[in-house]
């Protein structure tokens, strides 16, 4: 039986085989996985004898019983023998994936004498007549703390802190991978308001910025309401901000690519959680025609009873024709469907049904809300949230970008016009001349997308225009020391 789902690098395994060494053995074993629906990624020789060979083949699978099914295909195969099955996500994590390195070295009584006392009781002083200071005579001006309660992680739902701990030891990683941000994370272990709230408040100090992770809705608006009027450093809930941000971002290059404007076009955006009411006020914010909130109670309308706050907010701010009715019937004749969801809740046949040139951006992962392939059947541009499926959006490239240029301008608020000038600045870096229906974001891995979003954001603190080149003006150290210091 082969999987019907993608197969992904976020289950890829390595199993070591004995064959016989025949001349069509490795083929044998490379059809084997292929026919199980994996797909081959690297095949090595790691021993062999006059009659066996032994190799490492490694191949991405579509999920854990997917994996499974592959390796008792292969067990099945006539003189092979597995030996051993390694899930390489599992091997990339054992031991965490970040760790403290010294900026200073200690070698001698010198150096520690001005790293730590008595050396050290000067800068504290400094800091205490002017706390001002702490910003940029300690770690604070590029240290951000990743925090959540392990409500909402991911697709997983509420796990708990000590569940949550790879994802955000895995946030910390790419902070510091794209946006040279030293983050860290911290998970609490409560779910109450009133405690967050005061836990974050009480460990800001040590911090330039506060990403609020993985905060089930609607708590995660209240507590970073609270944060951002009681802290005078940034607040930025990413699964919210990030996410609308890269929305934006690609919608407006679909929007470029099939000839549409913003303010003509009808979207339906299935999730009206953390993720979706962001995107929703970011694309009013922008000027969107008009938007359907559709959500577990259905399509969100005026008179709907038993709606929190933020969905009766959407429900009388949104859906110009009160729609009522279910997901399929409200992207007929869209131009847009935006899913930070549930997987495969539409069809192609759904996605037919759409306006011409539709845009249809199936974020939710690993599956999407509609098979991607069945999607570009119909639709004229086809994003995911899936690294290995063209038009990926991804938070990354918003977030490290944002802080980067928070931090630099000691930014004590992220605002909204910070989103759409992020959005912009993504946007942009694609150039028009690149732009086609594959091709409507950045890579994550493009290395001008977060000195473009840093400079789109120091301008905005600043009240100037973002630099033509912003990765050829980067902040210097000179211009990060405190006054008096050089």
């Amino acid at each position: 039986m082969v999987t019907t789902r993608l197969p992904s690098a976020g289950f890829s395994i390595t199993i070591r085989i004995a064959v016989t060494a025949d001349a069509s053995s490795i083929g044998r074993l490379t059809t084997c996985v292929g026919e199980a629906g994996a797909i081959v990624t690297a095949l090595d020789v790691v021993d062999s004898d006059p009659s066996h060979v032994v190799v490492d083949l490694t191949c991405d699978t579509a999920d854990s019983g997917h994996a499974d099914q592959v390796v008792k295909q292969l067990e099945d195969q006539d003189g092979v023998d597995v030996r051993k099955v390694s899930d390489r996500t599992f091997l990339l994590h054992l031991g965490g994936k970040i760790e403290v390195n010294s900026k200073v070295a200690l070698r001698n009584r010198d150096e520690l004498s001005r790293a730590y006392t008595p050396g050290v009781a000067r800068v504290c002083m400094a800091i205490a007549e002017n706390p001002a200071d702490a910003r940029r005579l300690t770690i604070k001006r590029n240290t951000v703390a990743v925090v959540s309660d392990g409500s909402a992680v991911l697709g997983l739902g509420n796990i708990g802190p000590a569940a949550a701990m790879p994802v955000m030891e895995g946030k910390a990683a790419l902070f510091k991978r794209f946006g040279g941000v030293d983050a860290w994370p911290v998970v609490l272990d409560t779910q109450d308001t009133d405690e967050i709230v005061k836990i974050v408040k009480a460990i800001a100090p040590a911090y330039g910025g506060i990403n609020l992770e993985d905060i089930a809705a609607p708590r995660c608006f209240e507590i970073e309401a609270r944060l951002r009027e009681e802290l005078d450093i940034p607040v930025f809930h990413d699964d919210q901000h990030g996410t609308a941000i890269c929305v934006l971002a690609a919608l407006t290059n679909a929007l470029r690519v099939v000839g549409k404007r913003m303010e003509d076009v009808r979207v339906v955006v299935s999730g009206a959680g953390a993720a979706g009411t962001a995107i929703m006020k970011l694309l009013m914010r922008q000027g969107v025609g008009d938007i359907i909130a559709y959500d577990r109670k259905g399509a969100l309308h005026r008179g709907m009873p038993d709606l929190n706050e933020s969905m009766q907010w959407l429900a009388e701010n949104t859906n110009k024709a009160n729609y009522a009715g279910d997901l399929p019937g409200a992207i007929v004749g869209a131009d847009v469907f935006i899913g930070v969801s549930a997987p495969n809740l539409l069809t192609g046949d759904d996605i037919a049904k759409m306006a011409e040139k539709s845009i249809v951006f199936a974020m939710a992962n690993p599956d999407p809300e509609v098979d991607p392939r069945e999607a570009r059947k119909h639709a004229a541009i086809v994003a995911t949230g899936r690294s290995d499926q063209p038009n990926q959006i991804n938070n990354v490239l918003a977030f490290p970008g944002v802080f980067r240029g928070m931090l630099d301008a000691s930014a004590e608020e992220f605002t909204e016009e910070m989103a759409l000038a992020a959005a912009r600045a993504i946007a942009d870096v694609v150039g028009e001349d690149k732009l086609n229906p594959t091709v409507i974001v950045p890579s994550v891995f493009d290395p001008r997308v977060t000195p473009a979003v840093a400079a789109a954001i120091r301008a905005v603190v600043r009240g100037g225009p973002a630099p033509a080149n912003p990765a050829a003006t980067p902040e210097s150290e000179l211009d990060k020391a405190p006054e008096g210091i050089f």
